[in-house]
């Protein structure tokens, strides 16, 4: 069930009904009635797999019990590493065991070796990245006895499973999600409209921007040897703008959806595209996945509290695992590896910190020094996402080889929609306007005259009705 389909939009009404129905009731039936409906909301993209979820959500729930109950060390080591190779050993063979075999056959081939390699050719579970990382957040947490264990199960598994951020996120942490599980929840007329509001606005970057710049970006990169170097940098930027209203869109429809429930997730972006530096762009693009990163595997590698080496070495690693996490192609782990060496001047030089200001706080326009490292920081993200974009590092190598010739200056072989360029120019000064805010029209239109400020909704609206697609267009990170 997409976010942005009719199915969802009878979908989210209902629950959202039958669950202030039962406030007055019980918490527990509240919480019943949302594990059912995310049950429900993961089976409509495929039942089978759903028993994976619920197995995982098991395993997790008794393991941090036995880890709590053990008296001696080596038992609760004992509980917490099955608990972590059950859950990495499902990721790895739905998700990465066709990669190793295969690139095992050609590192062989390349030796003159022949050999036969069975491929599983599965169907990768929906979410199965994100839901793996909430239960294993909440295992290494309870190990490492910061947390309780929860011993309500209707609780954890609502905490693993509920459907706004259950298949695409943001990756919660049971720090922050299992509290407001467990209190009573009150409506709120203003949190239900700021809801909905963050709701219309992640449509529109899905519906309106990132389903159109996908059909320029797809004719581009689907028959890049054919086109010139101009065409081939339009497609890089039109996937750039794709990505970030894709999955940032996806991320404000689930938190909108959250609010709607008297539940607030963690923030997972925050305008990265007018970062001034790359170390900047990675704490504004997919927060909630940068973090988890940086507590679970970054420090406990050492972090930066060694020499130069060591942070070299500790960011080159999350970077490249980053990359892995995204998808089984060494295009992701190049992208990873390339935002590392980006990254470096930042670490080498101890900049990284600089900029952790929002740029151009309480002024309409930035500096010329800002302007220049946000086109600089812009410009080597673009060059990233070729990797990240392409089928193959080949196709990525072929791609930037035509972008830096003689045929950069050629006319571009597939036109630009006005209408779309038009569109694309007034969401980004939308979103600079309210880039001091956890999202772009959070107070815009607030002050206005009713009729001013409903005239803005109904525009987007109207936007969103003229580009919505019957059934809806999957987002991008549900591959992954």
């Amino acid at each position: 069930m997409l976010f942005n389909s009719l199915n969802f939009a009878y979908f989210l009404p209902i629950v959202f009904i039958i669950y202030w129905i039962l406030n007055k009731q019980s918490l527990q039936y509240q919480n019943i009635v949302l594990l059912i409906a995310s049950y429900f909301f993961y089976s409509c993209w495929d039942y089978r797999f759903l028993f994976l979820l619920i197995f995982s959500t098991l395993l997790d729930y008794f393991t941090g019990i036995k880890m709590s109950e053990s008296k001696s060390s080596g038992t609760r080591k004992f509980w917490f590493c099955l608990s972590v190779c059950i859950n990495l050993g499902f990721l790895g063979v739905f998700k990465y065991y066709d990669f190793f075999a295969t690139s095992f056959a050609d590192f062989l081939s390349h030796l003159g070796l022949r050999v036969e390699i069975s491929t599983l050719n599965v169907i990768l579970p929906v979410g199965i990245s994100f839901y793996t990382f909430h239960g294993l957040s909440y295992v290494i947490d309870i190990y490492k006895e910061k947390i309780k264990p929860e011993r309500n199960f209707i609780d954890y598994s609502l905490f693993v499973s509920f459907f706004p951020l259950l298949v695409a996120g943001p990756i919660e942490r049971a720090t922050h999600l299992l509290p407001q599980i467990k209190k009573k929840r009150e409506f709120s007329d203003a949190k239900a409209v700021d809801g909905l509001r963050q709701i219309l606005w992640g449509l529109f970057k899905k519906v309106v921007i990132a389903d159109n710049c996908a059909v320029y970006a797809n004719a581009v990169f689907n028959h890049s040897a054919n086109y010139s170097g101009t065409t081939l940098v339009l497609g890089a930027l039109m996937f750039t703008f794709q990505i970030y209203c894709d999955f940032s869109g996806y991320s404000d429809i689930a938190i909108g959806t959250a609010k709607l429930f008297g539940i607030d997730l963690l923030r997972n972006f925050a305008y990265p595209y007018f970062s001034r530096d790359i170390a900047e762009f990675w704490r504004r693009w997919h927060i909630s996945l940068s973090s988890w990163f940086k507590d679970y595997l970054y420090i406990p590698l050492g972090g930066s509290r060694g020499g130069l080496w060591m942070r070299i070495r500790n960011t080159f690693i999350i970077f490249v695992v980053s990359g892995f996490w995204h998808g089984a192609n060494w295009t992701f782990i190049i992208w990873g590896a390339l935002n590392a060496l980006f990254i470096m001047p930042s670490i080498i030089f101890k900049t990284n910190r600089n900029n952790l200001e929002t740029v151009a706080a309480g002024r309409l326009l930035p500096s010329f020094n800002e302007l220049f490292h946000m086109a600089l920081t812009f410009s080597l993200t673009v060059f990233a996402w070729i990797f990240f974009r392409s089928a193959s590092i080949g196709q990525a190598v072929q791609i930037i080889r035509d972008i830096f010739s003689r045929r950069l200056f050629a006319k571009p072989q597939v036109p630009l929609s006005p209408i779309i360029l038009v569109i694309l120019i007034a969401f980004m000064l939308i979103e600079w306007i309210g880039r001091e805010r956890k999202y772009a029209i959070e107070h815009i239109g607030i002050g206005w005259a009713p009729v001013l400020r409903w005239s803005f909704y109904s525009f987007i609206i109207v936007c969103i009705g003229m580009y919505m697609q019957t059934g809806g267009s999957a987002f991008i990170y549900f591959q992954f």
